[in-house]
C-alpha cells in the first residue's frame, strides 16, 4: 500500500510540473480527460 501511494504522489507530482510548463488551459484539460480515461481503463477495465 505505501508503494502505491508513492507511486500516485509521484504522479501528482510530475503531472503538476508538466502543467507548470503548459501555458493553454484547454491543452491541459484535454490531457486530464485523456489520462483519467486511461488509468481508469487500466484499473477498472477488463
Amino acid at each position: 500500500m505505501k508503494k502505491l501511494i508513492g507511486l500516485a504522489a509521484l504522479c501528482v507530482a510530475v503531472g503538476m510540473l508538466f502543467m507548470l510548463f503548459l501555458v493553454n488551459r484547454f491543452v491541459g484539460l484535454v490531457l486530464i480527460i485523456l489520462l483519467l480515461l486511461v488509468s481508469y481503463n487500466f484499473f477498472c477495465g477488463s
